[in-house]
């Protein structure tokens, strides 16, 4: 990484990435090499339909583990780490009182039990102000709409609150006694005036909440805190060392895959899918389809869709219909996946009229409801295995889909898309991806997504490369390309039109199955 420093030893940066399903470290070096890599899985507790809840302190000791094992495995003095960079999930709340303990456990990005307290928020506030003071919509997944959930149904807790935290900013706390907040992660509370890149103060006061409970915030590559010594000792570590604001866990999977310019969108297929678009300067859609959030680039900004079950739903499939591939894939010592997609492929594009919908935790982009539900649609008797593995890839495509027509339509040029996930790893998505976004795909080298990127941020933050641009440019190349094929995206046109059409004619079914369940929960 950058020519600082000469003829001295080799540095080293940390990244760690606070993920929903573990927590993943990696060290790389000076160059951008992969040194070592630690992950350890985290629980994820529902105790109750569509709550989605973490223990902040299984977050802590994973990440201790994963730096001591990723340290140990590299053989690396701790004297050569120039400094650690954080991602972490989004929205998700951590809840502290006044002696900095944990109140509850965590209300995750991805828990939509807060579906009144949007209503009350929009209400309050306004959507035109909800445009101009934070740039977004109340939805279910947002910081704001879970501490309104916690004052209404917890008051007891709330009442307690002196600091509100995000998963990454619990973990530099840990890290650093510091409470610090960088400006891609408070983009996503719902709090935060992404224009101006500061807290909302109006829409604070507009729904109650006190701006003491928000700490400061920095941008992505600023040092907010060094190593304490409890917390070196813990880790492995020097005590001293930087630890910079990191972001996001999309920012930093954007960084991680060269996504700093303008042109270039990132598809991410991870457990949710997330459409993600460089700007460089701030585009807020006026019906709020999709978000508006702080790059990690300092002074440029980012359009956002999410798709909340994309690989999820795939793997979704796996867990409930896949028996066959696990097991054979257990006597073969290969990967499920590769055998469902080897099926799907035997499958033509469109399915043969097999329409899945992926909405099993809701959906963000386009729709905004917790009522949306996943659906096969279509299916014929002549529909087998084969179709049904290929119409949920093709599903979730088409619903990323949805946010890229959002942005063309913002007059983004999207010249690019660089595919990162469980997509990115097989051909057959990649190209179904090409077909459907009618863009090439391309992948990239850097396979370690958030935590690279929040490596490279720490790499800026403490000298070893002077912008985030120039490190992502000289670390971040193309691994391989895939161009739309001309039949199969025709026909992907036509489909993509009828995919569009399902949602709006099946949505007072869901609405329906929704007040069902709610009341028997």
């Amino acid at each position: 990484m950058g020519s600082a420093g000469g003829g001295s030893r080799m540095r080293h940066l940390i990244g760690i990435d606070i993920g929903t399903s573990g927590i993943k470290t990696i060290i790389v070096d000076e160059h951008g090499g992969l040194v070592a890599r630690a992950f350890e899985e985290i629980a994820l507790h529902t105790p109750r339909p569509n709550w989605a809840e973490q223990d902040p302190e299984d977050w802590w000791r994973a990440a201790s583990n994963t730096v001591r094992e990723a340290m140990g495995t590299a053989g690396i003095d701790a004297d050569s780490i120039a400094g650690i960079g954080l991602s972490g999930q989004m929205h998700s709340s951590v809840l502290l009182d006044e002696h900095n303990e944990v109140l509850r456990p965590s209300i995750l990005w991805c828990d939509t039990r807060t579906t009144e307290q949007c209503r009350w928020i929009t209400e309050k506030a306004g959507e035109e102000n909800l445009v101009r003071w934070v740039s977004n919509p109340a939805l279910e997944g947002f910081t704001a709409p879970k501490l309104i959930w916690v004052r209404d149904h917890e008051p007891r807790i709330y009442d307690r609150i002196r600091r509100v935290v995000l998963p990454k900013d619990y973990i530099r706390f840990r890290m650093t006694g510091e409470f610090a907040m960088e400006v891609s992660d408070a983009a996503g509370t719902l709090l935060f005036d992404v224009r101006e890149r500061r807290w909302s103060v109006p829409m604070l006061d507009a729904i109650g909440l006190p701006a003491e409970f928000m700490p400061p915030t920095f941008e992505s590559i600023d040092v907010c805190g060094h190593m304490s010594d409890a917390a070196a000792s813990e880790m492995g570590l020097k005590a001293g060392t930087p630890v910079v604001g990191g972001g996001a866990d999309n920012t930093c999977g954007a960084v991680g895959a060269g996504i700093v310019r303008s042109g270039r969108i990132l598809s991410s297929l991870g457990t949710s899918g997330v459409v993600f678009a460089h700007t460089d300067e701030v585009h807020v859609d006026p019906e709020l389809r999709v978000h508006t959030f702080c790059h990690s680039v300092p002074d440029k900004w980012y359009l956002m869709g999410v798709t909340l079950f994309a690989g999820g739903a795939f793997q979704w499939l796996r867990n409930t219909l896949g028996e066959v591939e696990v097991s054979a894939a257990r006597m073969l010592e290969t990967d499920p996946y590769e055998l469902m997609t080897a099926q799907a492929a035997r499958a033509p594009a469109g399915s043969e009229g097999l329409v899945f919908l992926p909405y099993l935790m809701g959906e963000r982009t386009p729709h905004k409801d917790a009522n949306a539900r996943g659906a096969f649609i279509g299916i014929t008797g002549r529909h087998g295995r084969p179709h049904m593995i290929r119409s949920v890839m093709e599903g979730v495509t088409f619903a990323l889909r949805d946010s890229i027509e959002i942005m063309r339509e913002l007059g983004l040029t999207v010249s690019q898309v660089r595919s990162t996930g469980g997509g990115a790893r097989s051909s057959l998505w990649r190209q179904i991806q090409a077909d459907i976004y009618g863009a090439e795909v391309v992948t990239v080298n850097a396979e370690e997504g958030p935590a690279f990127g929040a490596a490279i941020l720490a790499a800026v933050g403490t000298g070893v490369y002077g912008t985030v641009e120039e490190a992502a440019d000289d670390l971040v190349a193309v691994a391989s390309r895939t161009e739309p094929d001309r039949e199969s995206a025709a026909r992907y046109e036509e489909c993509y039109g009828i995919f569009k059409s399902m949602y709006p004619a099946l949505k007072p079914g869901f609405d329906a199955l929704g007040a069902m369940v709610g009341k028997q929960a």
